[in-house]
C-alpha cells in the first residue's frame, strides 16, 4: 500500500508539469517552480504543485519564458529550457511590476552612494566599477551622477545576503541570482543591491562587477530587461570584455526613451583666417610709410 501512495504522488507531480522524461526530478521541478514563481509570476506554492489543474498555467508559463529567451516553444522542461534556468542572472522579473519599461526620474542630476564594500576587491576598483557602470548610460544621455559618502542618495548601493533588511527580494548564494535593483521613485526607488556570496571582479575570475552594476543601473533608471541576447537589459549573465562598449542599439533606444539624447556640444564659430606673421609665403601688395609708421596692404 506504501509503494502505490508514493508511486501515485509521483505520477500526479510529473503529470502536472510538461516535462521531457529525461529531465524528471525533484531537484529539476523545484528549479522550475522557484524560477517561474520569481521571475514569471507563477505564484503556485510547494503544496499545490502536484495538482493537474494547475498544468495549464504551468505549461503557459514554461512557454512565455522559452519565448522570452528565443528558445523552442514547447512547453516543456527540455535541456535547453533548463540551462536557461540554471544561468546566473539578474533578480528582477521579466514580466509582471517590473517587466516593462517605467516612468524614468523626474531630474538629470542624480546622487548615488556605496554603503558597504565586499572584500572581494580593492575599495577603489569597486569605486572605479561603480563609476563605469554609471558612465555607460550617462554617456548617451543628458544624465548627471555624483557620488556622496554620507546621507541618502537616490541609487544607495549595497553588497548584501540572503535576506536582506526591509528589501522584498533576496538572495540565493553563489550563482543563481547576482544582483537586483529597484525603479526609480522614493524608498528603495533607485536602489541596487549586489549578492555578497558571488565572486566579484574587475577582470579576473568570477563576475565582473562593472558588468553587473551597469546592467542593475538599467533597472535604477527605469529599463525592463530585453529579449536582445546582445542588449546589457538581457536578464542573463554574459561575459564580456570590459574594454568594449556594452551598449546595444536596443539598450540605447530604450534609455533615450525615457530620458532624451545628450546635450550636443556648441559648435564654435569659425572666423576669417588671419596670416601668421612669420609664414614665409606671406606677400602684400603694397607697402608705404605714413607718419613714420610702415604700412603693408594686401587685397582691397
Amino acid at each position: 500500500m506504501k509503494n502505490r501512495l508514493l508511486l501515485l504522488v509521483f505520477v500526479t507531480l510529473s503529470s502536472a508539469f510538461p516535462v521531457d522524461q529525461r529531465m524528471e526530478g525533484d531537484e529539476n521541478l523545484q528549479l522550475t517552480q522557484a524560477y517561474l514563481n520569481q521571475f514569471y509570476s507563477l505564484e503556485i506554492e510547494g503544496s499545490h504543485l502536484a495538482q493537474s489543474s494547475n498544468r495549464s498555467l504551468i505549461d503557459g508559463k514554461i512557454r512565455e519564458m522559452q519565448a522570452f529567451f528565443g528558445l523552442t516553444v514547447t512547453g516543456k522542461l527540455d535541456s535547453n529550457t533548463l540551462e536557461i534556468m540554471k544561468t546566473p542572472r539578474c533578480g528582477v522579473p521579466d514580466v509582471g511590476q517590473y517587466g516593462y519599461t517605467l516612468p524614468g526620474w523626474k531630474k538629470y542630476n542624480l546622487t548615488y552612494r556605496i554603503v558597504n564594500y565586499t572584500p572581494d576587491m580593492a575599495r577603489a576598483d569597486v569605486d572605479e566599477a561603480i563609476q563605469k557602470g554609471l558612465e555607460v548610460w550617462s554617456k548617451v544621455t543628458p544624465l548627471i551622477f555624483t557620488k556622496i559618502s554620507k546621507g541618502i542618495a537616490d541609487i544607495m548601493i549595497a553588497f548584501r545576503t540572503r535576506v536582506h533588511g526591509w528589501c522584498p527580494r533576496y538572495f540565493d548564494g553563489p550563482l543563481g541570482v547576482l544582483g537586483h535593483a529597484f525603479p526609480p521613485g522614493l524608498g528603495l526607488g533607485g536602489d541596487t543591491h549586489f549578492d555578497e556570496d558571488e565572486n566579484w571582479t574587475k577582470d579576473g575570475v568570477g563576475f565582473s562587477l562593472f558588468l553587473v552594476a551597469a546592467h542593475e543601473f538599467g533597472h535604477s533608471l527605469g529599463l525592463s530587461h530585453s529579449r536582445d541576447q546582445t542588449a546589457l537589459m538581457f536578464p542573463n549573465y554574459v561575459s564580456l570584455d570590459p574594454s568594449k562598449y556594452p551598449l546595444s542599439q536596443d539598450d540605447i533606444k530604450g534609455i533615450q526613451s525615457i530620458y532624451g539624447e545628450p546635450p550636443k556640444l556648441p559648435v564654435k564659430p569659425k572666423g576669417p583666417t588671419v596670416p601668421h606673421a612669420c609664414d614665409p609665403n606671406l606677400t602684400f601688395d603694397a607697402i608705404t610709410t605714413f607718419r613714420r609708421e610702415v604700412m603693408f596692404f594686401k587685397g582691397r
